[in-house]
C-alpha cells in the first residue's frame, strides 16, 4: 500500500499535542519541528487527518523540499520536483500562500510567482503542452521557507481546520478552535470533571471541551478541498471515515461545563454556537462577573483566556482584573487553573507563581499558558 508524506502545521508550542493526536490515529511521525509535524500514512490519512485532528491548522500533501538562497535556485529546485505525479493536465493550481522565516528570500508575492512559473515549465515539458485549461480539480499550493529550506505542499484542507463550522458569531478577540482544543488537551481535564471558563466569549473553550468529551470529530460538519479529488481519493474513503466519526460520538454521557461572560449578547452568541456544534446539552452559559465565580464542588478546572491588555488603553485595567482572578481562584479549594495570557505580570497580580508555564504563540503574539495545579481527586474505592 502506497505511503504518502503529509505535513500538519500547528500553533508554535503545541507540536507535542499534535504529534500525539497523529500517533493516536495510527500514523508514523517523520519529524516534529517548530510549528509543524510531518507524518506518513496511506490514502486514509488524507481523509482521517482532516476529519479527526483537533489541533492541526491544515493538512498538506508534501511535494518536496530543497535549499534556495536565490530566486534562480528557487525556480530550479521547484522545477526538479515531479509535479506530473501530483497534477493532471487539467488541474487548477495556484500558490495560495508563501511564508518566509529567517531566509534570504522573503518576498511572498515573488516566491509565489516564481514557484508557479517553475511548475508550469515542468508540466509543459512532461505533458508536451503549451497551455493548460485548469478546468479540473483545485490544488492550492503552500510554500514555506525556514532558514533557506524550501518546503512545498498541496493543501488538502482548503479553509483552515480551525473553522469547524459552528462559530458563526464571535467576540472581539476570539481564541481559535484549534488553540482552544490544544490548551484543553494539555490539561488533565476529562469529561467527568467540572470545567469553568469565566471569560468564555463566544464559547470556544467550553464548546471544544464538550466536543472532546463527547468524541465529536471536529471536521464532521465542514468540507475539504481534497474531497473533490475523486481520481485520487475515492468517495468511499470519505463516507467510511465520516461513518467512523458518527459512530464514535458518545451522546449518552454527562458533563458539567460552564461558561460565563459579562456581556449578555456574547453569552447569547455562545449559546447559539454551542447549538450549532451539537453540544448545547452539556454546557451552561450564563451572564456573570468574575467576582461571582464560586462553587461548592471539588477538583474543578478553570481553563480560560482572559483579556491581557493588547491595546495600550486596556493596560491600566489589567492589575485589578488579574487580582480578581487570583482572589476567585484562591477561594476554590482543590481546583486547578489553566490560563492563557500575554500579560507579563499575570503571576504577580494573581498572587501566586504558576507551577508550570508554557510559551505558546497565538498568531504572532507570544503568550504563556500559566498552570496552577490543584490536587488530584482520590481514587474511588471499590468493595473488596
Amino acid at each position: 500500500m502506497s505511503q504518502y508524506e503529509l505535513i500538519a502545521p500547528c500553533h508554535f508550542g503545541m507540536e507535542a499535542v499534535l504529534k500525539k493526536e497523529i500517533q493516536d490515529l495510527g500514523y508514523q511521525i517523520v519529524k516534529t519541528e517548530d510549528g509543524k509535524v510531518t507524518f506518513t500514512g496511506d490514502k486514509d490519512a488524507f481523509v482521517r487527518a482532516n476529519l479527526f485532528l483537533r489541533t492541526a491548522e491544515r493538512v498538506l500533501w508534501k511535494v518536496g523540499s530543497f535549499r534556495a538562497e536565490t530566486f534562480d535556485e528557487l525556480f530550479e529546485g521547484t522545477k526538479k520536483l515531479p509535479w506530473e505525479e501530483y497534477l493532471s493536465p487539467d488541474a487548477k493550481f495556484w500558490v495560495a500562500k508563501a511564508t518566509s522565516i529567517r531566509s534570504k528570500l522573503f518576498s511572498g508575492s515573488d516566491i509565489q510567482s516564481i514557484v508557479k512559473k517553475a511548475i508550469v515549465e515542468r508540466l509543459k515539458f512532461k505533458y508536451r503542452m503549451e497551455w493548460f485549461p485548469e478546468t479540473g480539480s483545485e490544488f492550492p499550493l503552500r510554500v514555506s521557507l525556514l532558514k533557506d529550506e524550501v518546503t512545498i505542499g498541496i493543501d488538502t484542507s482548503g479553509e483552515s481546520l480551525h473553522k469547524r463550522g459552528y462559530r458563526k458569531l464571535t467576540s472581539k478577540a476570539p481564541l481559535t478552535e484549534t488553540l482552544a482544543a490544544a490548551i484543553i488537551m494539555l490539561t488533565p481535564w476529562n469529561k467527568d470533571r467540572l470545567l469553568v471558563d469565566p471569560f468564555c466569549g463566544s464559547g470556544t473553550i467550553p464548546i471544544e471541551a464538550a466536543m472532546i468529551g463527547a468524541n465529536i470529530a471536529p471536521g464532521l460538519n465542514r468540507s475539504f478541498t481534497a474531497k473533490s479529488w475523486s481520481d485520487i481519493l475515492p468517495a468511499k474513503l470519505w463516507s467510511e471515515a465520516e461513518e467512523e466519526a458518527r459512530e464514535g460520538i458518545r451522546r449518552d454521557i454527562e458533563m458539567n461545563i460552564q461558561g460565563y461572560d459579562m456581556d449578555k449578547d456574547i453569552v447569547a452568541a455562545a449559546r447559539r454556537n454551542a447549538k450549532l456544534a451539537g453540544v448545547d446539552q452539556w454546557i451552561h452559559f450564563q451572564q456573570r462577573e468574575l467576582k461571582d465565580l464560586q462553587s461548592s464542588k471539588k477538583y474543578g478546572f478553570i481553563i480560560t483566556n482572559p483579556p491581557y491588555g493588547e491595546r495600550l488603553e486596556d493596560k491600566a485595567a489589567m492589575p485589578l482584573l488579574y487580582r480578581q482572578i487570583g482572589q476567585a481562584f484562591s477561594a476554590l479549594d482543590s481546583w486547578s487553573l489553566y490560563l492563557l495570557s500575554g500579560y507579563e505580570e499575570a503571576e504577580r497580580y494573581i498572587g501566586r507563581k504558576a507551577d508550570r508555564n508554557r510559551k505558546i504563540y497565538n498568531g504572532m503574539l507570544r503568550t504563556y499558558l500559566y498552570q496552577f495545579l490543584g490536587p488530584k481527586p482520590p481514587r474511588p474505592r471499590y468493595p473488596s
